[in-house]
């Protein structure tokens, strides 16, 4: 299938589920986009199981077999992490700056290590063919919080500036956390030389800052001597591509230096405005950002449903599953509770403990980074272990975006009704001992 022919059917799924939730359904727009895309795959896979034709048989795979890897990872996330970093409330950001760095670093690094532990039980159990490394590597494909679900799906349904600040905070953040890991934990199974955590570590993020702030810095010096809209939007495009390319090539974190350089260029943008009389007046350069982000997102979301269609089902999957789902839960929980109480008293939010822990684990949600890590392992894991990797990672996404975000309002909105109760219990008991 050539990429135009994709391209027209990728957007007809777009469009026709676009139109069809914006009239019947009215479902937040990303959440339906992944919901019919798989709906409507799983019809395609019922039509090729009645029509057993070779010709369409291979028409329906080339669908579900068309690069999703190489447009995330080499292609469009770097765009979509630049778009979303370039939303971030610098003012929130530094508040919150010490609750972020602790959910980013420490949560994804228990949660993975929680959840790989606690998969070997399953996996001795069920007597699966994964050791220790094996399931610490799952955990590593699955910990960590998406950042294009975050800002796609949260930031629509109403939650507050300041928790929408943390979760999309966290999200950019951790993912660079969960690929060090994940290329640490991999090296040990297929005993590479990045084997010390730290230093692999510190090269990744500290080579993907030093990489973002040399290029992002004289391309925005050369941004202040136009007035061209237009040309702002070439060279945002060009600093975040080359960085990302730069970062690939020398082993850095691509994921970081997108963020880095997109939340550069917003407080730049930012202290231009205050500076200069007429910037941007029609405002081209963030309507571009919000456009080209809505639809890469959307792409995403209906590429994620169509890989269904070539998805080969583990005989363990029944079993599986379920428990994976609830050893995420009880993982990403135990993490978040951590990292929260080295915060300290100062909680975002003004939640308590109990509060916080609940909300940041019901609203972590992933996404197709996840997909793209599990889709890169059927290079060096067994097929029967490539096939746990991917059914579990697949689920844990359409579980996490549409059991997770359809009811994370609901659960918010809960949170908040407790929290103001229990304020004004606090309030009257401070004024009754006065």
């Amino acid at each position: 299938m050539n990429i135009m022919l994709f391209l027209i059917i990728i957007l007809a799924y777009i469009v026709c589920i676009g139109t069809l939730n914006e009239r019947i359904f009215r479902l937040q727009s990303d959440i339906a986009l992944i919901f019919f895309s798989l709906l409507l795959s799983l019809l395609l896979l019922i039509a090729r199981f009645i029509f057993p034709d070779a010709g369409i048989s291979s028409w329906i795979g080339s669908l579900g077999d068309f690069g999703f890897r190489e447009y995330l990872m080499d292609g469009m996330l770097c765009f979509m992490l630049f778009a979303g970093a370039s939303k971030v409330n610098m003012g929130k950001f530094r508040k919150n700056i010490r609750a972020i760095s602790l959910l980013a670093l420490l949560t994804t690094l228990i949660s993975s290590f929680l959840y790989g532990a606690l998969f070997y039980i399953i996996a001795l159990v069920l007597r699966l063919p994964m050791d220790i490394w094996m399931c610490i590597l799952l955990g590593c494909v699955v910990s960590p919080t998406d950042p294009i679900a975050a800002t796609g799906i949260l930031n629509k349904i109403g939650l507050s500036k300041n928790v929408c600040s943390v979760i999309e905070n966290e999200s950019l953040f951790n993912d660079g956390t969960g690929v060090t890991l994940f290329i640490f934990v991999r090296s040990l199974i297929v005993h590479s030389s990045d084997s010390n955590f730290a230093v692999l570590m510190l090269k990744e993020i500290g080579g993907a800052v030093a990489v973002a702030l040399l290029v992002s810095i004289p391309l925005f010096a050369l941004m202040k001597l136009t007035r061209d809209p237009v040309r702002y939007i070439l060279i945002s495009l060009l600093d975040v591509s080359s960085v990302y390319m730069i970062c690939e090539h020398f082993g850095f974190s691509g994921v970081i230096a997108s963020v880095v350089c997109g939340m550069f260029f917003s407080y730049s943008m930012e202290k231009m405005k205050r500076t200069v009389t007429v910037v941007d007046p029609g405002n081209f350069y963030e309507d571009f950002w919000e456009i080209l982000e809505s639809i890469l997102n959307s792409v995403l979301f209906v590429m994620i449903g169509l890989l269904v269609l070539n998805m080969k089902l583990s005989p363990y999957a029944p079993l599986i599953i379920p428990l994976a789902l609830l050893i995420l839960i009880f993982s990403r929980g135990t993490g978040v509770l951590v990292s929260t109480v080295l915060t300290g008293k100062h909680i975002p939010g003004n939640y308590s403990l109990r509060e916080f822990v609940i909300l940041m684990t019901w609203s972590a949600l992933k996404g197709g980074l996840s997909m793209a890590l599990a889709i890169e392992t059927a290079e060096y894991l067994p097929e029967p272990v490539y096939q746990i990797f991917s059914n579990v990672a697949y689920t844990t996404i359409f579980f996490t975006v549409l059991v997770q975000g359809l009811t994370i309002k609901r659960v918010y909105f809960a949170l908040e009704k407790q929290k103001a109760v229990r304020l004004t219990r606090r309030n009257k008991a401070e004024r009754t001992e006065s």
